[in-house]
């Protein structure tokens, strides 16, 4: 005797990117007057969907644009901020991490990455296809002119005290997109970009009184596919 598993949908929710008041200062404090009426997208779940249980810590982003950039702001809880990555292009979900993932056309091919940690460590990088397709990720590909930063609402790497989350602010410049987006960048008014948020969250575990280790296998994974229009 079985039953069928719920299905996880196929069809991205879509989300209504706002044009930017004004031109928010990257520093990962969301206080700009830019960000003020700009929705929150709805929580994270988990990658898998409702075959998993809802993520323990809340994930949130927001999203805006203006002719030069596209501007993507997230807030994750988190009761022990950590992070270890410092080198530029490194496997940056090695740490807890936050990622953009922007496809202009849809397709799942020719796409873009961009993963940021606690410490404002960057990996961005290009897919000609998807890792199940045998692609591998060209590093070399940087993002000219991306402004990242880290807001940390507690304490890094410090397991003796409780966090309250860490906050990621990003623009990311049009013009870095234009050659593999095979469409117009920015977009025109009315274009739907396909765009996926998500958070890496390993499982940890305080290791010699003060250093957090990954404790091995396992992490969560939470994410919000979107269609940006």
């Amino acid at each position: 005797m079985g039953f069928d598993a719920p299905a996880i949908p196929l069809v991205p929710r879509q989300y209504i990117c706002l044009p930017a008041e004004s031109v928010p200062q990257i520093d990962g404090i969301l206080d700009d007057p830019a960000w003020q009426d700009v929705p929150w997208t709805e929580t994270f779940t988990d990658i898998e969907g409702p075959l998993q249980r809802e993520p323990r810590l809340r994930t949130r982003a927001r999203m805006m644009w203006d002719t030069e950039h596209f501007y993507v702001a997230a807030t994750m809880m988190e009761p022990h901020v950590w992070g270890k990555l410092t080198q530029r292009d490194a496997v940056i979900y090695y740490d807890n991490d936050f990622e953009v993932f922007i496809d202009p056309d849809g397709d799942n091919h020719l796409y873009f990455e961009l993963e940021v940690n606690a410490l404002n460590t960057v990996w961005d990088l290009m897919l000609i296809k998807p890792y199940r397709d045998g692609a591998p990720a060209i590093d070399a590909w940087d993002i000219p002119g991306l402004q990242t930063a880290v807001q940390i609402n507690g304490t890094l790497n410090d397991p003796s005290d409780t966090d309250e989350s860490w906050t990621v602010e990003i623009a990311i410049p049009w013009a870095a997109m234009k050659g593999g987006a095979e469409r117009p960048s920015p977009p025109a008014a009315g274009d739907i970009w396909r765009v996926n948020f998500s958070r890496v969250q390993w499982r940890t575990q305080v290791v010699a009184g003060k250093q957090l280790g990954v404790v091995a296998p396992g992490f969560d994974r939470h994410a919000l596919p979107r269609d940006v229009g």
